[in-house]
């Protein structure tokens, strides 16, 4: 899978749209998270405001790199072998896309739109699929 120019633009753009509310978005995401999968709380047992800002940081770095997705693939594998050891298992990935949409769309309100939609959901699979791939590469 690929990502066409359009969808980075537009990653990029909602994604720049939502940064300077990094920790208000970092909390909307896990609380979302972890009103859909309870489970998952107990998996963070660091402080939720560090794990935030390390989420935005992975976030940007992402983002940031969507023309030169390669260059990211090792860090990306790297972090599914990491997430192997803390439990997480290949279907856990998209409970988390769907917090991390959601949270997009309650972000960016009307600025949300399908194209939006698609474009995020899009860069969200490939990057997951990479992680799964590094995952694999431990089990």
């Amino acid at each position: 899978m690929t990502l066409t120019a359009d969808q980075i633009a537009l990653v990029k753009s909602t994604f720049a749209a939502v940064a300077p509310n990094a920790p208000a978005v970092a909390r909307l995401f896990y609380g979302r998270l972890f009103e859909i999968a309870p489970h998952y709380r107990a998996l963070f047992k660091a402080d939720m405001d560090e794990q935030g800002k390390k989420l935005m940081q992975i976030l940007a770095v992402a983002v940031n790199s969507l023309e030169n997705l390669p260059a990211i693939v090792p860090a990306v594998q790297a972090l599914g072998q990491r997430h192997v050891g803390y439990g997480v298992q290949a279907a856990d990935y998209q409970t988390v896309g769907a917090a991390l949409l959601w949270t997009l769309e309650q972000g960016l309100g009307e600025g949300f739109t399908p194209e939006v939609k698609a474009a995020w959901a899009a860069t969200y699979t490939l990057l997951a699929d990479t992680a799964v791939s590094g995952a694999h590469q431990t089990a």
